[in-house]
């Protein structure tokens, strides 16, 4: 009989209500960036505000690169926007999470990503407001990043990501890079010039999660390439079928049809 793996949930806290982790902040490890206006009620870590969800990801996998736990829940501190599950089951799952995997918890499908010479924030309304924020824009392009991480690969054709950036993975699947990979990503996208609140690199690193650590499964790199099966073991949508945001049109996640919520989040199984 194996033994469960240990977790740790990472929080990245700006000023919201951490009490839907009272039962287990034991288990966390929460990096504030809210200031001493914004103390979180629990033990943390503080932080400069730069960089949103990514640098503060980063921040922990570079800092505890050598002593992470099995499995590293990575979430926002506020999830309830995003998702309708508990945190029970949010660790219920997390703990099914298989080497080389990445378990999600999105609020709808996964969204594709193949916007590579740049995102285009005006095109879509349910973007328009993070373009009328003060921002950073980035330096390069998502494809020009995307070969600098990856020398001499091929810009992929789209890839497949969870808006909100919640999600498990396992330290192995994380330890396939060496840490300086992490410093490089963080070095590029939230340190240096790109050192602000609100950097348009943030929202690449969004995007990028996945095809990094599971590119089989969330990376297409050609037009039409999708997956045999309709879904994965996650319930999501096989690779290359991701849920695509139309053009002009407002999109109020909270008001999504229950089915959408059921196909992202499948019942356990002693198979899963």
């Amino acid at each position: 009989m194996s033994l469960q793996p240990n977790f740790e949930i990472v929080v990245a806290h700006y000023n919201e209500d951490l009490s839907w982790l009272k039962d287990e902040v034991d288990a966390c490890s929460i990096y504030s960036k809210g200031g001493d206006k914004n103390v979180p009620q629990y033990p943390h870590h503080k932080l400069p505000n730069i960089g949103r969800e990514g640098h503060t990801y980063l921040y922990h996998i570079i800092k505890r690169y050598d002593t992470l736990a099995d499995v590293t829940i990575f979430l926002q501190g506020r999830i309830d926007d995003h998702i309708n599950i508990s945190l029970g089951e949010i660790i219920e799952r997390s703990l099914k999470t298989k080497d080389g995997e990445v378990t999600t918890f999105p609020f709808r499908e996964l969204e594709r990503f193949d916007n590579w010479d740049g995102i285009p924030w005006e095109e879509y309304p349910c973007w328009k407001k993070w373009s009328s924020m003060p921002c950073v824009r980035a330096a390069k392009t998502p494809a020009q990043y995307w070969q600098q991480f990856f020398p001499g690969a091929k810009v992929p054709a789209s890839v497949g990501y969870p808006p909100g950036a919640l999600f498990a993975v396992r330290k192995s699947t994380i330890q396939q890079y060496p840490r300086s990979f992490y410093q490089t990503l963080q070095g590029e996208f939230f340190l240096g010039k790109m050192t602000h609140v609100n950097p348009e690199t943030g929202h690449f690193m969004e995007r990028f999660w996945l095809a990094i650590w599971n590119p089989s499964e969330y990376v297409c790199w050609q037009d039409g390439d999708a997956a045999k099966e309709k879904r994965n073991r996650h319930g999501q949508l096989a690779r290359g079928r991701w849920h695509v945001v139309p053009k002009f049109v407002e999109i109020d996640e909270r008001t999504l049809p229950p089915t959408v919520t059921q196909l992202t989040t499948p019942p356990l199984s002693d198979e899963d």
